[in-house]
């Protein structure tokens, strides 16, 4: 029965992204508080203003409204009685509406406009003090002002002749649009006032990634603002760290090279020893510790060529299969014999394993120091270890697993360090002065490829990924 297939992945919806871009985004930020604090300085400045110029412009413009109110009222009822040709000439001079309603008369010169609420009240005839209703005193106080009665009891109302006003909607778009033009033009000042940053994390990164070749750009110089002060500390942090691992990695190559000529007069002198029976077993040991020193010394010096910035791969288009089977053959003959038998190292290989271009001498030691690795810590495991060479993708993959205690998973991302051994079963006495992981890590980081460790139950699993051409 075939296994069910996964759903595609759906989309991330448009307001998960704009809430995650909002939020990791300093730049956006800025942009939206300073279009907050713009809309709501212009909300207070104009509510305040208009709070301000109304209480007091209508004081002193209801006097005025009033008087000229009684002057068009007076010039529609000159003969007594109010006239609708007057009224007609008075709308057709001014922009006005002017309805009549009275027993004799009953006109308006705009019956098409829709009347506002507020002057859809009636007048109470019999209380002469205000409007029946329920507006607000606002309402009320403007139907006083636009409203006259007559003696012959016709109401005359005026009105505002909306259709003389030209509604334009288009202003609308032009606001909006000069509101966005506002808005690009505050994100790219933002953007600009920000750039120092983008620098700063990119040669934060080439630091970390150990290139001081190329400082971070400080923008003027010679008056750098916050971030171009922040630029130049972190510049000169990294120069004190470039010249600290310089110093580092001169004295170990000293101490190393200096080293190796009193091992190999040392060497030399405890061949030449007689091989008796009282003599023989301590001129092996120390050959033993001689040859321990050398390969350490041999391993410091691979491991300061690998990291430095200036390491070079000698590739060549290698057959992996075959190379690991003469690396096996070789740690295999370097084992001595345990309870009797011969140790094992058992190798799956992908036949469809590609050729790629790799450094044949720096893979050799890759698969030298994991499987020294496994042998070392496979001691009483009921299985060998395992050499696993797959194809994965463009590239290959490699996978040495032993099935010895492991080791616990806190210590897991330590195991790759120069000089680290767990406090477990993988001590000093087992062997192995904690340089075998770590020289794997640099030729897997050479080639380009990942190093990876985890915890196999039982045992310890390392695999490194190639990439292809």
């Amino acid at each position: 029965m075939s296994e069910p297939t996964i759903a595609a992945q759906a989309p991330t919806p448009w307001h998960r992204r704009a809430r995650l871009a909002l939020g990791t985004s300093i730049k956006l930020r800025l942009v939206l508080v300073f279009l907050l604090l713009a809309a709501a300085m212009t909300s207070v400045f104009f509510s305040g203003a208009q709070k301000a110029f109304s209480l007091g412009w209508r004081e002193a413009a209801r006097p005025l409204l009033m008087d000229y109110v009684d002057h068009l009222a007076a010039d529609i009822t000159a003969s007594g009685t109010p006239s609708e040709a007057a009224a007609l000439a008075l709308t057709q001079r001014l922009p006005l509406t002017v309805r009549i309603t009275g027993p004799q008369i009953t006109w308006s010169s705009h019956p098409e406009q829709q009347r506002p609420d507020w002057q859809r009240e009636r007048w109470d005839q019999t209380d002469g003090r205000g409007w029946d209703g329920e507006r607000g005193n606002g309402d009320r106080e403007w139907q006083r002002i636009l409203h006259r009665t007559t003696a012959d009891g016709h109401t005359i109302e005026f009105g505002i002749n909306e259709a003389v006003f030209e509604r334009r909607p288009r202003l609308v778009g032009f606001a909006i649009t000069a509101l966005l033009v506002l808005t690009m033009l505050a994100w790219l000042y933002v953007r600009r006032l920000l750039r120092p940053l983008d620098a700063i994390r990119a040669g934060a990164q080439r630091f970390g990634a150990g290139e001081f070749g190329q400082p971070i750009p400080v923008q003027r110089p010679t008056r750098p603002d916050e971030l171009g002060q922040l630029a130049a500390t972190i510049n000169t942090m990294g120069q004190d760290i470039h010249q600290m691992l310089e110093a580092k990695r001169a004295l170990l190559l000293a101490i190393s090279h200096e080293l190796r000529s009193p091992l190999t007069r040392a060497r030399l002198n405890t061949e030449l020893l007689p091989e008796t029976a009282d003599v023989n077993p301590q001129r092996l040991a120390l050959l033993r510790d001689l040859q321990e020193m050398a390969t350490l010394i041999t391993d410091l010096l691979e491991s300061e060529r690998l990291s430095g910035n200036h390491a070079a791969l000698q590739r060549e288009p290698v057959d992996l299969a075959a190379l690991a089977g003469e690396v096996v053959a070789e740690v295999l003959a370097r084992q001595p014999e345990r309870a009797g038998a011969r140790p094992e190292i058992t190798l799956h290989t992908d036949p469809a394993l590609p050729r790629l271009a790799l450094d044949p001498t720096r893979i050799r030691l890759l698969l030298r120091n994991l499987l020294d690795n496994a042998l070392r810590h496979s001691a009483g495991a009921l299985h060998p270890p395992e050499l696993s060479l797959r194809k994965a993708g463009k590239g290959l993959q490699i996978e040495v697993r032993d099935h010895g205690p492991g080791v616990p998973e806190d210590q897991l991302p330590q195991l790759a360090q120069a000089f680290y051994r767990p406090e477990s079963a993988r001590t000093r006495s087992t062997g192995g002065v904690g340089l075998g992981l770590y020289l794997c890590k640099l030729v897997a980081s050479a080639h380009g490829g990942r190093f990876e460790v985890r915890n196999a139950q039982p045992g310890l699993a390392v695999t490194v990924t190639l990439p292809g051409a």
